[in-house]
């Protein structure tokens, strides 16, 4: 009996291992695509709105799902309390301290790094035209993101199953 259920939860945890991978693959583009939302969005406050980053980042913060959500939050509040530190080095931090939260990847995140470098830092149009351009990388990997998920989203969900069941038949 208890050789039955040792199978059986290594089964289960090989099977939601390649869940969870494949669910990776699936989350990455909506992540993407919530982030370009939200650098749209910051355009938009910065350009019409005449915002103050801080207030703008905190309304982009508002229209975001929850791990993209976190990043413009985190970054509008500590610039609302920045004692000093740059817009720079405060959206980097944003984004040291709240990227493992998301799916996305270090190509993702050095984007939006570079973006850090103007964010507050020059004029609007400026700020604009580096967004938009952060915007337009961010498309391409979304393109690329879905490939990879079409690709391999299927293959996880079966190679947890099989790896589980290769484990189990290897143990017995």
């Amino acid at each position: 009996m208890m050789k039955l259920l040792g199978a059986m939860l290594i089964l289960l945890s090989g099977t939601l291992f390649g869940f969870y991978k494949a669910q990776q693959y699936s989350r990455r583009p909506k992540q993407m695509a919530d982030v370009i939302r939200g650098l749209q969005r910051l355009e938009t406050e910065i350009v019409y709105g005449a915002t103050p980053l801080p207030e703008a980042l905190m309304h982009v913060s508002t229209s975001c799902a929850p791990p993209v959500q976190q990043l413009f939050r985190f970054a509008a509040e500590e610039l609302g309390r920045a004692g000093g530190r740059s817009v720079q080095f405060i959206w980097r931090q944003a984004i040291a301290v709240h990227w493992k939260h998301t799916a996305m990847r270090s190509v993702e995140q050095d984007m939006l790094s570079q973006l850090g470098f103007t964010l507050g830092l020059s004029d609007s149009a400026d700020q604009v035209k580096h967004i938009r351009l952060a915007v337009q990388q961010l498309q391409g990997e979304i393109e690329r993101a879905q490939e990879e998920r079409k690709q391999y989203e299927g293959m996880w969900r079966s190679l947890g199953l099989l790896i589980g069941a290769l484990v189990v038949i290897l143990m017995y």
